[in-house]
């Protein structure tokens, strides 16, 4: 019997197994358009169901292109450049050319320099050993920027196929949505969610008689902090719109709690701005550096919230590392929570974060 894929997530499907990934009761088999049990109840009830693959497994697909003659559309999230950007992805995807998609460029505030931005981005992909073809701005949510990209893929594959690879969470499956809905006028074709891991497996859309575009699974990059999240707090983490900026005037020895995920203690320094390029829904709480350990021990959860009770139960301890901040406009970037900027820097900052969560520093992107 020919193998059988699930219009949604891309997995093989399968009857035997209810827990084994694919699986579809054998009463739906004849329906119009087949997808298996996770994704019908992830796309009507918004429920998450795990599955047996590991990070690995996501990391072997993703290589099969090294082997294919295609044109690789990598596509990142603007507002966590950082944490999912997939290092290594040359060795992942072969000599293949590659097109930079930054998505989400509708969350940034409108007076964000693009020109800027994109120009950062191809020397940000090359500082990290990835040589691309073309950078370009988008939101997938929104279909902006689709024009653009539609040309530039269509000239770039050459009549070859198209691979769209990502890491989780970054909007593939949107950003393949839109293009279908603009070509053929057919809205969610494939299953999207917040959820990390949604797609399982190729799934393939045809551009024409000789070739296709394929949704991958996305890469886990266990750096940022979606991973140890419920679904939830997962949602009051993901900006929905434009991120407003939070201002915060801070003399030495004073603390900056984001939510119960992070905190940023100023060390020395002279007075100076702080400010905050968050999720409009996290809470971000000042107190004297002198009681924090104490205020945060007796209000994460509660006050400082997100996390709730039940993410606290999945989190790392934080942990600190000290940094000096040279003369400079700085961002202090926490992937999959946001950043911090600091306008005129010269000062020492301690950041607290979950174990294995890596922030990282870089010239100011806005």
């Amino acid at each position: 019997m020919e193998a059988i894929y699930c219009e949604g997530c891309g997995v093989e499907l399968q009857s035997e197994n209810k827990e084994k990934a694919g699986y579809l009761p054998k009463s739906a088999w004849n329906n119009e358009h087949v997808i298996c049990q996770r994704c019908f109840r992830l796309k009507h009830y918004n429920e998450v169901q795990d599955v047996e693959f590991t990070d690995d497994d996501y990391l072997r697909m993703i290589h099969q292109i090294s082997d294919t003659n295609c044109l690789v559309v990598k596509i990142v999230d603007i507002f966590d450049f950082n944490g999912s950007f997939i290092s290594g992805l040359q060795r992942l995807t072969g000599s293949n050319p590659i097109i930079l998609i930054g998505n989400k460029v509708d969350l940034l505030p409108k007076s964000t320099n693009r020109n800027k931005l994109i120009h950062w981005m191809k020397k940000t992909a090359s500082d990290n050993g990835l040589k691309v073809q073309d950078v370009f701005l988008i939101s997938a949510a929104k279909g902006q920027g689709f024009q653009e990209v539609e040309q530039a893929i269509e000239e770039k594959r050459k009549g070859q196929d198209v691979y769209v690879v990502g890491c989780t969470n970054v909007g593939k499956s949107t950003f393949i949505n839109q293009l279908i809905n603009r070509s053929s006028g057919v809205e969610d074709a494939i299953t999207t969610s917040y959820f990390p891991g949604t797609t399982l497996g190729f799934i393939q859309i045809p551009l024409d008689d000789h070739s296709s575009l394929f949704d991958t699974p996305g890469v886990v990059n266990r750096s940022q902090i979606v991973h140890y999240v419920t679904d939830k707090d997962l949602k009051l983490i993901t900006p929905k719109k434009e991120i407003k900026p939070k201002v915060y005037q801070l003399q030495d020895k004073q603390t900056l709690f984001f939510g119960g995920f992070a905190r940023l203690d100023f060390e020395r320094g002279m007075k100076q701005s702080f400010i905050g390029y968050f999720s409009n829904q996290l809470m971000i709480h000042r107190t004297k550096l002198v009681q924090a350990d104490e205020f945060y021990e007796k209000h994460v959860g509660e006050l400082l919230q997100p996390p709730s009770a039940k993410s606290l139960e999945l989190l790392p301890p934080l942990v600190k590392q000290t940094v000096k901040i040279p003369h400079e406009r700085t961002d202090i970037v926490i992937p999959g929570l946001g950043w911090v900027m600091i306008p005129e820097g010269g000062i020492t900052i301690t950041v607290h974060v979950p174990k294995g969560i890596h922030i990282s520093i870089r010239k100011a992107l806005i």
